[in-house]
C-alpha cells in the first residue's frame, strides 16, 4: 500500500505515542495491585488500601480501552488514506512505472499529441494521446462533455491533466480532464470569444485514420 508522505508519517508517529501510553498503564495498572492479606488478619482490618487499588486499576482499566478505541481510529484512517491515495505522474513517469501503477488511481498531466484527438457519438467517447519526454500513452474518455479549452491547436502544445487508470490493455481510462488553452487565446477566452480553432466536439470520427496514433485505431 502507497502512502501519500507526511500526513501518515505523523499519523504513525501519533499511533506509536498511542503505544507508548498504553505500555505506561499497563505497567502502572500491574503496580497498583494490592498486597497479598497475611491469612491471620483481623476482619476488622482497614480496607482503605483495597479500595484505592480497586479504583486505580478500574481508571487504567477505562485508560486502556480509550486508548484502544483511539488507535483503532487511526489505523482506519491510515488505511482510508492509503486506499483513496491518488498518485501524480507525468506520462513519462506512468511509462516508466507502469508495472506498478496500472489499475491505480492516477492524476496524469501531458501534452495533447496534435492530430490524435478522436470523437465517437453513440455511446460518447473521446480517444487521443498525451505525450511528455519523449514518452506517449493512449487515453480513452468515455464522456459527452469536455472542457472548452480542451482543442486541438495545430502548432501550439495542449497541457492535459486527465485523472483516471492505467487499464491491462496499456491504454488509459479517464474519468475527468481539464486543459490549459494556449497562452496566445487565453484572453481571448476571458472575454468569452471562441478561438480560431475547432471545439473536441468538432473533431474528426473514430475511425477516420489522418493523423491520429495507430494506439488509437
Amino acid at each position: 500500500m502507497a502512502l501519500p508522505g507526511g500526513h501518515d508519517y505523523a499519523l504513525f508517529r501519533e499511533m506509536s505515542d498511542l503505544d507508548e501510553q498504553l505500555a505506561q498503564a499497563i505497567a502502572e495498572s500491574e503496580a497498583a495491585e494490592p498486597a497479598a492479606v497475611p491469612a491471620k488478619a483481623s476482619a476488622t482490618s482497614p480496607r482503605t488500601g483495597d479500595d484505592s487499588g480497586a479504583a486505580q486499576r478500574r481508571r487504567n482499566t477505562g485508560l486502556l480501552v480509550a486508548l484502544t478505541a483511539i488507535a483503532a481510529a487511526i489505523i482506519a484512517v491510515v488505511m482510508s488514506s492509503g486506499q483513496a491515495a491518488v498518485y501524480s505522474k507525468g506520462v513519462d513517469q506512468l511509462i516508466a512505472d507502469k508495472a506498478r501503477l496500472t489499475g491505480r488511481a492516477v492524476r496524469l498531466d501531458g501534452t495533447l499529441v496534435s492530430g490524435s484527438l478522436r470523437r465517437r457519438d453513440s455511446p460518447c467517447e473521446y480517444r487521443f494521446s498525451l505525450s511528455k519526454n519523449g514518452a506517449a500513452v493512449p487515453v480513452r474518455y468515455a464522456q459527452c462533455v469536455v472542457p472548452d479549452t480542451f482543442r486541438d491547436v495545430p502548432g501550439s502544445d495542449v497541457r492535459v491533466t486527465v485523472e483516471g487508470v492505467l487499464e491491462q490493455g496499456g491504454f488509459f481510462s479517464a474519468h475527468q480532464i481539464m486543459a490549459k488553452c494556449p497562452s496566445k487565446y487565453e484572453e481571448q477566452m476571458r472575454k468569452g470569444d471562441r478561438p480560431p480553432y475547432p471545439a473536441a466536439s468538432q473533431a474528426p470520427p473514430l475511425g477516420d485514420p489522418g493523423r491520429a496514433s495507430a494506439q488509437q485505431r
